[in-house]
């Protein structure tokens, strides 16, 4: 049986906000930046470093600060903004809205291909969104945090490389999506950025799940079973596995009215060639991740 971890929340906010202030300390910043979407990840993200900035700002004579971007395109609908906005005025968090439209536009003069299908110009968008959050950091003497879980950028490697997996320290990504939706609930987000519905804004309707055709949940358990030493097969054996597979399969026919999977197999077969992606990408760029404690049982 694949096992699946538990933390302890408090344990594990305490545990990033600690490696959080030990790397801006190092790094001799004033605090860091993070693109807030209005989804739980980046809203997790800036919620725990918020709580360990104020912590240590308590007791410290040179004070933290976290300032949030949000850089929306035409592609990213008007909820996301006013959520992430909302998000940081309960953070009490110094924000600014940088629209990109025009920058994404610019780069018809140099990269017209990217335009011609909704991949490359999805990963030209995160390209630009990492260019300025780097410079907002580095004109602000701060240090950019990423907003990836486990599932998503070491699990399956769902990220752009030099666009969202352009960081500087990666708070979040010892959690999977599952346990980023339990810290969350702890920190007391909104039940609507909580369970909001993974997506990356960079494609027409684009979600995560229609994408891949299975969530992260199964991604989840799929890696830990590669961790704990079982093959694919199995993975695929296993109850929850071929439960939860199952599931999805016939929700996405459901869905979008066509199967992306035929088996339990193909999509244990596919996350686990993503996965080997996702170690191959780690070898490009590899920022740091935060030590958090957990409890198998």
């Amino acid at each position: 049986m694949i096992k699946l971890p538990q933390i302890d929340c408090q344990q594990v906010a305490d545990q990033i906000g600690r490696f959080v202030i030990e790397r801006v300390r190092k790094a001799g910043a004033t605090g860091c930046v993070v693109g807030l979407s209005g989804g739980v990840d980046s809203s997790t993200t800036a919620a725990v470093i918020k709580y360990a900035f104020d912590r240590h700002n308590s007791s410290c004579d040179a004070p933290l600060e976290l300032v949030g971007y949000i850089l929306p395109s035409s592609l990213n609908s008007s909820r996301d903004a006013a959520d992430a906005e909302s998000l940081a005025r309960r953070l009490a968090i110094r924000c600014q809205v940088c629209d990109l439209e025009k920058v994404i536009a610019a780069f018809r003069a140099t990269n017209p291909e990217a335009f011609e299908n909704h991949y490359h110009r999805g990963n030209l968008i995160s390209r630009i969104r990492a260019n300025v959050l780097n410079t907002k950091a580095a004109t602000e003497n701060k240090i950019v945090a990423g907003t990836g879980n486990k599932d998503e950028d070491f699990g399956i490697g769902y990220y752009t490389l030099f666009g969202d997996g352009a960081v500087h320290i990666s708070p979040i990504a010892g959690l999977s999506k599952r346990l980023v939706r339990q810290l969350a609930g702890f920190m007391g987000l909104p039940e609507r950025i909580v369970s909001r519905t993974p997506t990356a804004g960079l494609e027409p309707g684009q979600t995560d799940f229609r994408d891949l055709g299975y969530d992260y949940d199964l991604v989840e358990l799929v890696t830990e079973g590669l961790a704990q030493g079982l093959s694919p097969r199995q993975i695929a054996a296993d109850t929850r596995v071929l439960r939860l597979a199952e599931r999805q399969i016939d929700f996405y026919a459901s869905s979008f009215g066509e199967k992306k999977w035929r088996s339990v197999s193909e999509i244990v077969s596919d996350i686990c060639r993503r996965h080997s992606m996702a170690g191959m990408k780690m070898e490009v760029i590899h920022p740091p991740a935060a030590p958090v404690t957990l409890v198998y049982e």
